[in-house]
């Protein structure tokens, strides 16, 4: 078996926001692995300033990767427990590599084009003008559920465009749930939280920083609506580490991104224990493209969660590929009248 890896620049259509800062671009890498004449791909989906394998040494990780491929996958899984982006990317890898094409890697009635997903629409941080557009364009695109990222305008606009939200639409018309990005001070959160109740909001995501574990446990006690944590798990590896922080923070809600807590296998040792806890949990992409989008979603309908996923981000990129995925009404289809547009030639 021979295996590649390869960097692949994806580019923002606009600029888009989050407490952390403004993205204009996002550093993807793929594997690539050749065996009796097919081949297999995986995306290592690291996003840099969040990404716990942000570090100095990834793609020296990478290349060992490649050249330790024969380890086979569950042996590199536990090799790269400190870099579950590439986790990740040999799972799917692995998993494309023996499926009947290399995009089809769980058939089922998704795949199929007989069931769609329920997904979240995203409205990224910006000027108060700029969120108000994107809220409009996807409250007329047919979604029922909206995502809105806080934290990085002044909050008293961020409650303006709750309030404009709710003026037109119930909270059984339209789920509203908000990111904040641990952009909260923790002396003031639960003021904030107060504030926000008002709106009937369905969530919200990371109010505190992470590794601020006994605040945050307060916070998910008191809170007048649900907590959900996201960036909180980024870099929590030993199971026995995963279930201590759950059994600590008692959160209503928690956020999996394959990318960042160790591809499928990782994922399922959260969804597992979240489950013991009776702790609620949905899915969401990390800004992947399409090749790590389409793994997500196909993955994330086998687990039979009805509740909207975060898999909607597959449009905004100019160079990404075209794929059988497509948005409709809040809904996320499969298409197999859709061809990829993708070439492995593109990453040599």
């Amino acid at each position: 078996m021979k295996a590649t890896y390869h960097k692949y620049i994806l580019d923002f259509k606009r600029p888009s926001g989050t407490s952390r800062g403004v993205m204009t671009e996002k550093e993807t890498w793929f594997i690539v692995l050749e065996q009796d004449g097919k081949k297999g791909i995986g995306e290592c989906g690291i996003l840099r300033g969040l990404s716990i394998d942000d570090r100095s040494d990834y793609e020296e990780k990478l290349k060992w990767t490649c050249d330790n491929i024969n380890l086979g996958k569950d042996k590199l899984w536990e090799a790269l427990l400190e870099f579950p982006s590439i986790q990740f990317g040999v799972e799917m890898a692995f998993q494309s590599l023996v499926s009947e094409t290399p995009f089809l890697l769980f058939p089922s009635d998704f795949t199929n084009g007989v069931k769609s997903i329920l997904i979240n629409g995203l409205v990224w941080m910006g000027e108060e003008s700029f969120m108000k557009e994107q809220i409009e364009e996807k409250l007329a695109q047919g979604f029922r559920c909206i995502k809105l990222k806080i934290g990085a305008i002044d909050f008293d606009k961020e409650l303006q465009l709750l309030r404009f939200i709710r003026e037109h639409f119930t909270p059984e018309q339209v789920e509203i749930r908000v990111d904040a990005n641990g952009a909260f001070d923790e002396d003031k959160a639960l003021d904030k939280l107060i504030q926000l109740s008002e709106f009937k909001l369905h969530s919200i995501e990371q109010p505190i920083q992470k590794n601020r574990t006994d605040r945050m446990a307060e916070l998910c006690k008191t809170t007048p609506f649900p907590i959900a944590l996201d960036e909180e798990l980024i870099g929590v590896f030993a199971l026995e580490e995963k279930e201590k922080l759950l059994e600590k923070i008692r959160p209503q809600y928690i956020i999996l991104k394959p990318s960042f807590v160790g591809g499928f296998r990782g994922t399922q040792e959260w969804i597992s224990l979240a489950e013991k806890h009776k702790i609620g949990w949905w899915i969401t992409s990390a800004l992947e493209s399409n090749i790590g989008l389409n793994a997500i979603a196909q993955w994330t309908f086998l687990q039979q969660n009805l509740m909207p996923q975060g898999l909607g981000t597959g449009a905004l990129y100019t160079n990404n590929f075209d794929c059988p995925l497509e948005v409709s009404k809040g809904q996320l289809w499969y298409k197999k009248e859709l061809d990829w547009t993708f070439d492995f030639a593109l990453l040599k």
